[in-house]
């Protein structure tokens, strides 16, 4: 309900469409948390479940694709059961970096920013931003991660 409600307010369409079980409750607030502590610094988007593909490797969607802060950005959108820390979402910035690489590929762009907005089942967001060497680091892990599946393949 989260990511299907952050899509709509990305496009401009009616988002807060839910009921009042306590589900689409927690949904609403989840959501409203990230629009006000993520989306807000998005000041254009690209594309929306952005289809990728880096030919004859991987393919993927991305949530969002755009400008976040002024910066070209592949955005992810996450929901968690309890706040994370940064070093157990690893596999979140290399999911990053491979859309970025794919969407390079597919547009002839040169994103190096990747932001993951997060929100809690307690309504706490949490934004993730890599970029510069860091943004680097997790691509090269992405392509030692693509090398070693193709290598046992």
């Amino acid at each position: 309900k989260v990511h299907n409600a952050l899509e709509k307010y990305a496009l401009g369409e009616e988002w807060d469409t839910f009921g009042n079980n306590m589900v689409s409750v927690m949904a609403k607030s989840m959501t409203s948390e990230m629009i006000d502590k993520g989306l807000s610094n998005v000041s254009e988007i690209w594309g929306i479940e952005v289809g990728l593909i880096a030919r004859g490797l991987y393919a993927g969607t991305a949530d969002c694709v755009g400008m976040y802060n002024g910066v070209p950005s592949i955005i992810d959108f996450k929901t968690a059961k309890k706040l994370k820390k940064r070093e157990w979402i690893d596999d979140y910035f290399c999911q990053l970096a491979a859309y970025a690489m794919a969407h390079d590929e597919l547009y002839g762009t040169k994103i190096n920013q990747g932001v993951v907005l997060m929100c809690s089942a307690e309504f706490q967001p949490q934004v993730f931003e890599i970029s510069g060497s860091e943004f680097e680091k997790y691509t090269d892990l992405w392509v030692s991660r693509v090398e070693q599946y193709y290598a046992s393949v």
